[in-house]
């Protein structure tokens, strides 16, 4: 029987959500229902035979200390694979996830795989290092997650030949290895260029990284005289949430008013924010959203004036396709309001 370990945060192993995205890592005393469901997908060829958890924000701030005592639970059990995720498109639990299978597999010798969504950081971060399978960006998608990664993680514990990213679902890692092709190159590279020129489908032998390059604005000639506007992605709401602010992976943002408001107390302002300890933002939003500095370089004449409207969002686990679409509506209603400059906040 192949002996399987499954890592999880603190949510999925029934602890807590955000209140205790703080506790350090520890072995469970019974398998919770994920691993169970990730069990089921090995139709009795692998055994989960042990669960170790660990909350997001301790693994974070505490990498080191984190991973030790984690590799140890790991290395008792002498697993034939370790089985981190998945973690779709939270954050800080695909760094996690990523960065325990990496050591894994770098310091045990033990073969690993993880789950995410290709914009989680910890994909980025991790592909390289070990077979990231591709998920949705939340976790409806896992019953198409457990069965990919289940059949992935039985190739690698059997020796099996792996096959392209496209083949297996996993996440590109970078790396080139010879095939044979009934084509040689050059017959294939002009076939993807007529298809290209004639608005084919045609998918490229070499993807090349796509990066985004954004071009400054000429500086503000005269800040003493410019109006200027706050927007954040650390979910700084009214008191409510009225506009139900998603905690992760947001869907809409808000466009709140501020004129005549000095100070963000805890009595009219919260955060929707579920990727960090709420408790300092709740206790005063300005920490993330100042509008108590901005009035001061108001009445001080530092700056000409603060924009009576404020633009809120969250920035966990929000896709980038998002992101950019919620930029570009955000940024034609302060054009059209006159605003010289922005401040942006996150967490």
């Amino acid at each position: 029987m192949i002996k399987i370990v499954h890592y999880i945060n603190q949510f999925y192993a029934g602890v807590g959500g955000e209140d205790k995205a703080d506790v350090g890592p520890e072995k469970m005393a019974t398998i919770p229902p994920i691993s169970n469901a990730l069990k089921a997908q090995f139709k009795g060829e692998a055994d989960v035979v042990a669960t170790v958890y660990c909350g997001d924000s301790y693994f974070a701030e505490n990498t080191e200390a984190a991973l030790e005592s984690i590799l140890a639970y790991i290395e008792e059990e002498k697993p034939d694979l370790v089985v981190t995720g998945p973690a779709f498109n939270a954050g800080r639990y695909g760094v996690a996830a990523g960065n325990i299978a990496a050591a894994v597999t770098e310091k045990l010798g033990i073969k690993s795989i993880s789950g995410m969504y290709i914009e989680n950081p910890g994909a980025d971060m991790f592909k390289g290092k070990t077979y990231i399978v591709s998920t949705r960006n939340s976790a409806v998608g896992m019953k198409d997650a457990l069965p990919l990664m289940a059949k992935l993680a039985l190739k690698l514990v059997k020796g099996e030949e792996i096959g392209s990213a496209e083949e297996e679902g996993y996440i590109s890692r970078g790396v080139r290895v010879p095939v044979w092709e009934k084509e040689r190159g050059a017959r294939r590279a002009v076939n993807m260029l007529l298809n290209k020129l004639n608005g084919e489908e045609y998918i490229t032998e070499f993807p090349m990284p796509m990066f985004d390059k954004v071009d400054p604005n000429a500086a503000i000639k005269d800040i003493t005289k410019a109006k200027v506007a706050l927007v954040t992605s650390g979910g700084i709401v009214p008191k409510g949430n009225p506009d139900h602010i998603e905690s992760s992976s947001a869907s809409h943002y808000g466009k709140y008013d501020i004129d005549g408001v000095s100070d963000l107390t805890a009595e009219t302002f919260q955060t929707a924010h579920g990727g960090y300890d709420p408790v300092y933002a709740n206790d005063d939003a300005d920490r993330v959203l100042p509008v108590d500095i901005m009035r001061d370089l108001e009445k001080e004449g530092k700056i000409g004036k603060l924009h009576r409207y404020y633009y809120s969002t969250v920035g966990n686990g929000t896709s980038v396709a998002n992101s950019k679409k919620y930029a570009e509506e955000i940024a034609k209603e302060l054009v059209a309001d006159g605003v010289d400059a922005v401040i942006l906040t996150s967490t």
